[in-house]
């Protein structure tokens, strides 16, 4: 056993060195498959392996090509994706990726995914001819590579051993916090789930969370995290108050801003401005920095990229408290990464002591 767990973590070496990341792509369409295949490959450190039509062709080809990582459809013949995976988890782990349609039903089934192992997902309007091929192209790649090269895919799913590192601290801080702004992007529905399930009933503080999703995932994600969770979570809605005991999620494909109507704090949703992500971590933060003050208790869980850091550093300017989740935890450890590096962090925490450590720092204010 520990032989073979010296050859996994050799292979896994030796894979980081190639430069060459192996990918199965499954789809029922023989298009699909050829557009997912031609985007990874144009990227010189991806190789797609093989190709599979549906679930027990993929079963078969993981065994027998060992991928590095499965794109894999929800929808098809014999055997579905969300069976597949079931039996991926069970059988022969790998990260996986699902191609999600957009639609209601395709969020039901990705969010369930989610639940099941899958680590993200991609859209499923992949097509030469979108306007939007380069940018689903180019965050199709960073994720394969972020989610292959990822510490915590590596331990979690691989098995391999990984150095444990030291990026833990925690700094006590009283402070009449009001809001407490959540960012996060790939691994976001399960990190949520983990933070929120450890807020109490009678949390003296509002929540608002910015996760990188598209129009109909939030509002199911938001309906999921309230069945888990001792406060009410919920889809924001322009003209909600930000209030002690609700947790709003900004909806997917749109930005959250806050505003200050009457005395009272609320949110909006609005289009603009045209971000890279929407919704967009950087401009949720700006904005609750600007309406809050230094009433901000800011959260950066696992994610890709930078997005958070521009607006946790307004954040940090009005004196506001930051919490960045450590590396060993996150998915992908792009957005705290990011926000670490630049020394905005005032707590680095794993993701099992998060939900606590938002409970302490802002019950403390009732020592004040």
């Amino acid at each position: 056993e520990k032989l073979f767990g010296f050859y996994k973590a050799l292979t896994g070496i030796l894979m980081n060195i190639n430069g060459e990341i192996k990918v199965l792509v499954v789809d029922d369409s023989a298009f699909m498959r050829k557009s997912i295949t031609m985007m990874l490959e144009s990227d010189p450190q991806i190789k797609v392996v093989a190709t599979a039509r549906d679930g027990l062709e993929a079963i078969e080809k993981i065994k027998t090509f060992k991928p590095d990582i499965v794109t894999l459809d929800v929808e098809m013949p014999r055997m579905d994706g969300l069976t597949t995976l079931k039996i991926i988890m069970n059988e022969c782990p790998v990260p996986v990726l699902m191609v999600s349609s957009l639609t209601t039903e395709g969020a039901e089934a990705t969010l369930e995914a989610l639940k099941l192992g899958a680590v993200d997902f991609i859209p499923k309007q992949l097509s030469y001819v979108s306007l939007d091929i380069i940018k689903i192209k180019d965050e199709l790649i960073q994720k394969v590579k972020s989610i292959v090269n990822s510490k915590y895919i590596r331990r979690k799913i691989y098995r391999h051993e990984v150095k444990s590192s030291k990026d833990v601290k925690f700094k006590h801080v009283k402070k009449n916090f009001e809001v407490v702004a959540i960012g996060v992007s790939t691994g976001g529905p399960v990190a949520l789930q983990e933070v929120l399930s450890r807020i109490p009933e009678n949390f003296p503080a509002g929540i608002v969370i910015a996760q990188h999703m598209p129009p109909n995932f939030t509002r199911l994600l938001a309906e999921r995290l309230n069945s888990i969770s001792k406060i009410e979570v919920r889809e924001a809605q322009t003209g909600d108050k930000v209030r002690a005991g609700l947790a709003l999620i900004a909806q997917g494909g749109k930005n959250l801003i806050f505003e200050k109507v009457f005395g009272e704090k609320i949110v909006k949703i609005a289009d603009k401005p045209d971000t890279l992500y929407k919704p967009s971590v950087d401009v949720m933060m700006e904005s609750a920095s600007e309406v809050f003050g230094d009433k901000v208790l800011g959260v950066i869980m696992t994610g890709m990229g930078r997005d958070g850091v521009e607006g946790l550093k307004k954040v940090k300017e009005k004196g506001g408290y930051i919490i960045a989740q450590n590396e060993e935890t996150c998915v992908v450890y792009g957005m705290p990464k990011a926000v670490i590096d630049v020394g905005l962090a005032d707590s680095i925490l794993p993701l099992e002591k998060i939900g606590e450590a938002i409970v302490e720092i802002v019950r403390e204010r009732k020592e004040i």
